[in-house]
């Protein structure tokens, strides 16, 4: 059994603080549900893609940054449909767009 976890609203905050204090940019596309629900990264560097990202449970008691979506990140009607399809499907889904340095490292380190 695990121990307390942080409700999805707290944990965006933090991210979205932290993406801040490291220079970058971020926002909520789609606002989830604020205890549970899962959260999906779409992750840029100067303004160029460079990945879509969820956060998934790891089967230890934790949480990981795993790629999702389409295979070529850089396709943009492709993420834009896989994420229209992901919001349909699961109506409590976070989406956070992230424009930073090193996106995915600085989402993994707070959303574990």
């Amino acid at each position: 059994m695990s121990g307390p976890r942080l409700a999805a609203n707290m944990l965006v905050g933090a991210l979205i603080r932290q993406v801040q204090q490291a220079g970058g940019f971020a926002t909520v596309v789609h606002r989830g549900d604020p205890t549970s629900g899962v959260i999906l990264l779409q992750c840029l560097e100067r303004g160029k893609p460079c990945g879509l990202f969820e956060r998934v449970a790891d089967g230890s008691g934790g949480y990981r940054i795993e790629p999702c979506g389409p295979s070529d990140h850089l396709d943009s009607p492709g993420i834009d449909s896989y994420i229209a399809r992901r919001r349909r499907a699961d109506p409590d889904l976070w989406l956070i767009e992230l424009d930073v340095a090193q996106a995915e490292r600085l989402a993994a380190a707070i959303l574990r």
